[in-house]
């Protein structure tokens, strides 16, 4: 494990040097490359050199033991001995934790499409919370919150919506999310007072580059039409619509929300390539099931992750069993609680397969 930890710090004052480099800088697509692997790599490589510290420290404070103290100095001696001694246990498991097998996506931006599903216009009312809770949450992280295709119901929730959200580790923290969301309460629609059970679905692709999955022309049938719905005077008037079909595979976009028909292609191909991507990964599960199975992991998108309900303020993670009595303040985009648990609960099982 210490020479994987000195390679990697090795590599890391490599980077360094090669990002100050001007032939590198100068070449733009090499030197976001090597930023984001050194990104990737500065947290283990800090919390390495604070573990070094701490055996010299370690050492240090045995040899001041061993020499002829008063009983002041030796108190101290022993109690800072003692202090290290805790902390290179903490940092130990954090190593252990930093150098898991890393999701190769985890740096990747998403696109994320929320769908009303069981509950008609209850159903797409509740796809509108987690829409608002999404967009409150990526705020808070300081992402790019972009709305690419929305098909909004007359009474103001989402039938559909496709998000692209953009920053640093996106996918790693929302990968999680994709699944059946259900929600108890009383519609707004409800004279009985009864509770009533709807539920919308959210699924979490990681964006493709073009480098990663190059879709060739020959393979994408391209529609045009008119657009249709809510979205101005243009609708109806100007062949703005896009549909691409990805022949091998049946995959199809459709894209109406922009005014310019380049636009909407643009926006369907990046869609289009993310929901390709994805299914090679959904295609490649059971090979990966095979070494690493996870309660919580991103392969069956029908599953009921979550309950949200309002009449007892809480919500409920099913495959990890957390019940959190604070409904109002996820949806306003508190998350992380929910979202810490369910990346501790994943390393921790992964662990647990490294010890067996």
């Amino acid at each position: 494990m210490f020479d994987q930890l000195q390679s990697l710090e090795d590599r890391y004052e490599e980077l360094g040097e090669l990002l100050s480099d001007p032939e590198v800088v100068s070449d733009t697509k090499r030197f976001m490359e090597l930023s984001k692997e050194e990104a990737s790599t500065r947290e283990t490589v800090e919390v390495y050199r604070r573990y070094k510290d701490v055996i010299q420290g370690i050492a240090d404070s045995e040899e001041l033991l061993s020499e002829k103290l008063d009983d002041e100095l030796q108190e101290l001696a022993k109690e800072e001995l003692s202090e290290y001694k805790a902390e290179k246990e903490e940092l130990e498991e954090k190593i252990k934790i930093l150098l898991l097998p890393k999701d190769p996506n985890d740096d990747k931006n998403i696109i994320m499409e929320i769908r009303g599903a069981a509950g008609g216009d209850e159903a797409a009312l509740f796809a509108g919370d987690l829409f608002e809770m999404y967009q409150s949450y990526a705020s808070a992280q300081g992402w790019k919150f972009e709305v690419m295709d929305a098909n909004i119901t007359g009474i103001g929730g989402y039938k559909e919506v496709t998000i692209m959200i953009s920053g640093q580790s996106v996918f790693s923290k929302l990968k999680y999310e994709s699944g059946a969301h259900r929600v108890q309460r009383v519609p707004s629609t409800e004279s009985q007072g009864r509770v009533h059970t709807s539920t919308a679905t959210v699924v979490v692709l990681p964006e493709a580059e073009e480098v990663e999955l190059d879709l060739e022309d020959k393979d994408i049938r391209i529609d045009i039409y008119h657009a249709s719905g809510a979205g101005g005077q243009h609708v109806n008037k100007t062949a703005s619509a896009v549909r691409l079909t990805h022949i091998p595979t049946g995959i199809a976009v459709a894209m109406q929300d922009e005014r310019s028909q380049l636009k909407n292609r643009e926006k369907a191909m990046k869609v289009l390539r993310a929901r390709v991507y994805d299914q090679m990964l959904q295609e490649s599960q059971s090979e990966y099931d095979a070494t690493r199975k996870s309660a919580v992991g991103t392969g069956d998108r029908s599953e009921r992750i979550r309950t949200y309900n309002f009449p007892q303020n809480r919500v409920t993670d099913h495959r990890i069993g957390l019940t959190i009595q604070k409904l109002d303040q996820i949806l306003s985009g508190k998350v992380d609680e929910i979202i810490d648990a369910l990346i501790i609960y994943d390393q921790t099982e992964q662990l647990a397969k490294l010890n067996d």
